[in-house]
């Protein structure tokens, strides 16, 4: 009861960010850091515990299919090249930058050690990238590799990520068996998501066009394709990604008018609460 009471609290806090979002001419993103670290600072509203598995399995699905969905197809694919190099060869580059920074400047930090954080920190987040590239005058070519690599560069950090906490562990690291899991795992992940976003399509029929019965299973998806590629060693996040592209490619001639509106709305709103 406690912990929801702090939710209900931190809740009224994001209604009043969004309210004043406009007047101050920020992106969400930013306003929410912001405002973030000054209740952290000021203490004004008590800390909320989360455990890992709660943002990795509950917040983070529905935030990347959202972003996936809201990505022109068409672009991505066109600089998908340029998209896969960012997204894989920058933050391998960038986490190993770090590591070497973590590992100069701070007393007691290990190699290992040093790559978890530099894992953490080097990829930039999918929706921020998103909101803010939208709110400036960017070229659309620019904006599109921008967006696409802040979706697929939570893959290649989660693994490295791994990696480096398995060298932890262990006290063993091989560059093979890292590359091969980072290559099975993204395959793997990338067949899941098209697995299931072709099965959606198929079995959609059966829903006879009911927008509430559309709507609820399309919120589901996520959540279930991050699951099952988790636990089948592969990438969620890659498999999240694909089904929501996989669906908005299908979703004009998949929905009707009125279940892609009720969508629309439903996500605005559940995307904003999670990120929040």
């Amino acid at each position: 009861m406690v912990e929801l009471e702090k939710i209900i609290w931190i809740s009224i806090i994001l209604i009043i960010i969004l309210s004043v979002k406009d007047k101050i001419k920020l992106a969400l993103p930013l306003l929410l850091v912001i405002a973030g670290l000054i209740l952290s600072l000021t203490q004004l509203v008590p800390s909320v515990d989360m455990s890992p598995e709660m943002i990795f399995y509950v917040v983070l699905p529905p935030i990347l299919f959202d972003a996936a969905w809201n990505t022109s197809i068409p672009d991505f694919k066109k600089e998908i090249r340029k998209i896969s190099v960012l997204a894989i060869g920058l933050v391998f580059l960038t986490t190993t930058i770090i590591a070497c920074i973590v590992h100069a400047i701070i007393p007691g930090f290990s190699w290992p050690v040093a790559f978890v954080m530099g894992a953490i920190i080097a990829p930039p987040d999918a929706v921020a990238a998103t909101s803010i590239t939208r709110t400036l005058p960017l070229p659309r070519k620019l904006t599109t590799i921008l967006e696409g690599e802040s979706l697929l560069n939570d893959a290649s950090a989660l693994i490295a990520y791994k990696c480096a906490v398995v060298a932890i562990t262990s006290g063993v690291f091989s560059f093979w068996e890292a590359g091969f899991q980072f290559i099975s795992s993204s395959l793997g992940g990338i067949i899941i998501g098209l697995v299931m976003g072709f099965a959606f399509l198929k079995l959609h029929r059966y829903f006879n066009g009911n927008s509430s019965t559309e709507t609820f299973a399309v919120t589901l998806l996520p959540f279930a394709a991050y699951s099952l590629a988790e636990h089948l060693d592969c990438s969620g996040v890659l498999a999240v990604v694909i089904l929501g592209m996989v669906l908005s490619w299908n979703s004009i001639s998949l929905f009707r008018t009125e279940s892609r509106m009720q969508m629309s709305h439903f996500w605005d709103v559940a995307v904003f609460v999670l990120n929040g």
